[in-house]
């Protein structure tokens, strides 16, 4: 029997950014054996450009997530990087719960010693903060580069290659010989149009971390894996009743 992936989308998507946001998972190195579907959480878009914002989508995260393993879904995957919702769906779900922040940042301390974070805009540095605090991983990293533009939450870097994919290049760079970086980590599901672009012009590993996150959960149901419910405890009571379902 097929196992089922839910990829969560911290925002609502359009019909049009759909096919830009599953994209993410190249065809090739997806398995016959394991169904994914992605879907859009929250009813408004949000930049996760405030600590409000990062409010806002932990709970449009944690209803979906709960829904998803209400329908049948063997794993749940966190598409953005803030991870916004993770704890909270470890300690309600009894499915593996990923998302691409502590996957990567993981992933980048096994492949080498320090990592710098790539990211569109300095707003986003809080919530890399806030989960490389928490995962314990400050010390793993070398910077933050910003190459200062607003993200676009529907083209994403569709029809920016020539200006974005050259200064993420140039802050890789940057990274690299003046910060000691050793691994690139993308700093947003949204920037992997990027990817291989970067991976074929850096001279260190790049990390793709919607990607890395969700092979991980293939790995976690392939080894009948799940994260501690002693490190995740389940509430004593549901409260599901606070979401608007």
């Amino acid at each position: 029997m097929k196992k089922r992936i839910k990829m969560i989308f911290p925002v609502p998507m359009s019909e049009a950014t759909r096919p830009l946001v599953e994209s993410q998972l190249p065809a090739s190195l997806m398995r016959p054996d394991i169904d994914v579907s992605f879907v859009g959480a929250g009813q408004v878009m949000t930049l996760a450009d405030s600590y409000y914002d990062m409010a806002l989508m932990e709970l449009a995260v944690i209803e979906a997530g709960i829904k998803a393993e209400e329908e049948g879904y063997d794993a749940v995957c966190v598409n953005t990087v803030s991870d916004s919702g993770l704890s909270a769906l470890r300690s309600r779900l009894s499915i593996p719960v990923l998302a691409p922040g502590i996957a990567a940042f993981h992933t980048a301390c096994m492949l080498g010693q320090k990592f710098s974070i790539l990211t569109m805009w300095p707003r986003w540095y809080p919530l890399y903060r806030k989960t490389l605090k928490e995962y314990g991983l400050e010390s793993r990293l070398a910077s933050i580069r910003s190459i200062d533009v607003r993200p676009d939450t529907e083209a994403l870097l569709e029809g920016k290659e020539e200006v974005v994919f050259a200064k993420l290049l140039e802050a890789g760079r940057l990274a690299i010989e003046q910060d000691g970086a050793d691994v690139i980590v993308l700093g947003s599901t949204t920037m992997h149009q990027s990817h291989a672009y970067l991976a074929q012009h850096l001279p260190v590993p790049v990390l793709n971390p919607g990607l890395i996150a969700y092979k991980m959960c293939e790995v976690l149901l392939d080894l009948g894996l799940c994260h501690s419910k002693v490190a995740y405890p389940s509430p004593e009571q549901n409260k599901d009743a606070a979401f608007s379902r």
